[in-house]
This record gives structure tokens, sequence and C-alpha cells, in this order.
């Protein structure tokens, strides 16, 4: 660590964050990753077999993508490189591999730690190829975005991915507590003042000792910050959310199967997460009326008609206000019985639509306005459903040359179950009158 002061001009004695200072320096005092850092677990099983093998570290901010690249290098005696996809090219990319190469040469590897991997372009991603291929460079790349999207499949297939965890509350403590001791302090704070803060930190363990430090800062050596103190003097961490990104997706499905779920309480979560995150009510609008369609259909007709008129509502008094009757929506939603009858019906009736192509109706439903027509068969045999026995006269509708398909099959949850009961009756009739 004094070589890296030295080299910047600062000495061993030079102010640093609380943060830097509680860097782990070897792995086992990295917190909340034991998934991957056990004995039992991927990289634990990689450093006992002596082989790193290339990897992705995919996790939000502040979780330990970096120091843990760093100290798997120290683990297997690499070379630690680091660059940034933010502020290198592709000039500073060959020197890299340049210099690994060298280095190779002389018998020495390399573990280039790529942060923010993502920001690199596709062509830029195909450059690191042969020299990940060739064992050049052991690379673990850093990302917060969801490598699937943003890396190119060829640089994938070369390296393992692995997924970092948000701190949990266990972990946060602990941080708190290595804080506590750097500091030769107590923790200023009641319990539940610390429980906000691990809460205001969002799993995000550099920012969290960052609002450790300001704590430290803020209170005098017998103070007990309370809740309310603590958020009257600290800043609350917007919560993590990027409208064009991973989690919008991963939000908006959590709403989505928590309606279909019958979960109102869920729902009204995940929809509050994204309206406090910055979503397009009228986006959210959009996916209720979907769900309305596609989750409860026929068994309650009327959801789709309360989620259009929250949509005109919202539209008409815009935030906040008409952001109640979103949520009025959504309990309406949530609350109603669930059947995916018509969701399912116009799939099966789309694929039926593209296998049978262009055959046309059956003449008899057909109608005739001129002789030409009317000789052809045009309407012949047509029977008027209003004039037959219970208004039903179970002619059949599909091509002459199609067998009949049955589509729509209600599940009888709510409104349905008459709807079933109707559909029922109607094929027995069609099966008596020799149609179906």
């Amino acid at each position: 660590m004094s070589d890296l002061f030295a080299a910047s001009g600062l000495s061993d004695q030079a102010p640093r964050p609380l943060a830097d200072r509680l860097r782990p320096t070897t792995l086992t005092e990295v917190v909340g990753q034991d998934h991957l850092l056990a004995a039992d677990a991927p990289l634990g099983r990689m450093l006992a077999s002596g082989r790193l093998s290339s990897i992705i570290l995919w996790g939000p901010p502040g979780v330990g993508k970096t120091t843990i690249a760093r100290l798997l290098a120290d683990e297997t005696d690499l070379h630690f490189e680091a660059i940034s996809a933010i502020f290198s090219g592709v000039k500073d990319l060959r020197a890299v591999f340049e210099a690994a190469e060298n280095r190779r040469n002389l018998g020495k590897g390399t573990l280039l730690f790529v942060d923010e991997i993502h920001r690199f372009n596709r062509a830029q991603q195909d450059g690191f190829l042969p020299y990940v291929e060739a064992g050049t460079v052991t690379l673990v790349g850093a990302t917060t975005e969801n490598p699937s999207f943003e890396l190119n499949g060829a640089l994938l297939s070369r390296c393992r991915v692995l997924v970092l965890r948000k701190l949990d509350y266990a972990a946060g403590l602990e941080l708190m507590t290595r804080a506590c001791a750097e500091m030769d302090r107590q923790m200023p704070l009641t319990d539940p003042a610390r429980d906000t803060l691990i809460a205001m930190a969002d799993g995000d363990g550099r920012y969290l000792l960052n609002l450790m430090e300001q704590v430290f800062d803020l209170a005098k050596d017998d103070d007990q910050l309370t809740p309310a103190q603590l958020s009257e003097a600290l800043q609350k961490r917007a919560p993590s959310y990027d409208k064009n990104r991973d989690e919008h997706y991963n939000l908006i499905s959590a709403l989505h199967k928590s309606v279909r779920g019958s979960d109102p309480d869920a729902a009204l979560y995940w929809f509050a997460r994204m309206i406090e995150g910055g979503e397009d009510p009228l986006y959210l609008a959009r996916r209720l009326l979907r769900m309305a369609s596609e989750d409860i259909g026929l068994a309650d007709p009327t959801a789709l008609m309360v989620t259009n008129e929250a949509t005109r509502t919202y539209e008409r008094l815009g935030s906040p206000e008409g952001e109640l009757a979103l949520a009025h929506a959504v309990i309406h939603l949530a609350t109603a019985p669930k059947s995916n009858a018509a969701y399912v019906a116009w799939k099966a009736a789309m694929r039926a639509a593209k296998e049978t192509g262009s055959l046309t109706p059956p003449k008899h439903i057909l109608n005739a306005p001129t002789a030409l027509m009317k000789d052809e068969g045009y309407g012949k045999g047509y029977q008027y459903d209003h004039d037959a026995e219970d208004s039903f006269s179970g002619q059949n509708y599909f091509p002459e040359d199609m067998p009949r398909g049955e589509y729509y099959l209600p599940k009888g949850q709510g409104r349905e179950h008459p709807i079933a009961e109707r559909l029922a009756q109607w094929k027995a009739w069609r099966k008596e009158r020799g149609e179906d």
C-alpha cells in the first residue's frame, strides 16, 4: 500500500477515506459474498485447484468487485493490471496486451481487471478474445449491467459469469462494527438508527462506510442518534433503479407476477418501487392494461374497464394525484379472479390462422349479393340463429376443409363460470344436431 501512496505523491499518513482504510486485504475479509468465496463456492474451488479462469463479476455498486479482483491476483501470484472501459481506448488495450505478453515471456501471468467492461463496444470486446484464449491474460471483468444483454456472446462463452449480491443486513452490520473498531469509537446510533443507516445504504458497502464516516463527524462520543436525527442529518440514497436497464425489467416482472399471484400487497409494493424510482406512470398503466387482458380476462371483464378508467384519470390529473387511481387498478387486478383462457385462446387461434393459410369460409355463411354467387351456392342452407330453437343453430362456421378448432377453454373462475356452462351446453347441442 505504501508504494501506491508514494506513486501518487502521498504518504501513508495522508488522510484516507474510511472505505479505503477498511478495504479487505484477504478474501476472507470480504463480506456478503460467501456464495462465491467459500471453500465449496466457485471462486473457492478455483483457488483450491490453483487454476483461475476468466470471469465476469456482475453485481450492483459497492459490493466488492474491484477488491475481489485485486485479491484474486494476490492469491494466484498474478500481476494485477486494472483499466476502466470508461477511460480506456484501443491504444490503451494494445499497451496492456503487449506488456502482458512480455510479462508472460518472463514467466509472470497477468490478471487484467476491466471495470465497467460493458462500456466497451462489440469490436473492442472482440479484441480480448485472442489474448484470453491464448492465456496471455486472465480476464476479470466487472459490470453492473446484465452480461447477457451487454457483452458479446463470444466473450461470454470464454468467461464464467459470477453474480455478486447486494450486502444484506448481517454484512452491513459487520462493516459498521469494523468501522467502529477502526475509528476506536462506540457506535453513535441507537439500534433503530443503526438499522435505518443500513437500509439507507441499500446494499452498497462503500456507501455505507461513507455514511458511517459522516455519522462519526456529526456525532459526539456520547451521542446516540435516533432514526429521525439520522434522517435529518444524512441525505437518503436514491433507490437503485434504471428505467432502461435490467432493474426496470426485474421490477415490472415482479409487479406482473404479484398481480397474477393475487397478492395485492406485494403488487402495491413493486408498483410503488417503480414510481419512487421515477418510472413513467403511463408505462405502468399500459402494463396494467395488459395484465387485465392476459391474466384476468373474462373472469372479471370489469378489470379492463377499471384499469382503462384509471389510466384516463391519471391522464387528467397527472402526478402525484393520478397515481392513486393506478394504485386502485393494481389492487383491483390483484384481487380479481384470474383466468388466462382468453390469452391462451388468442395464441391458439393465431397459430391455427398461420397454419391454415387462405382457407375460405363455408359457403352457407357467405352472402350472395349477385345471381351468380347464389347459383354457386353462396348462402345456401344458412340458418338464422335467432329463429332456431334456443337461438342456437349449431351450424359449422369453420372452413369446410378444416377440422373444428377449440381454442377458448374458460377455467370457470369468476364470471367465466356461467360462460363455461353455456359453452358446454352449446357443444352438446352441436353434437346432437350433427355439426360437431
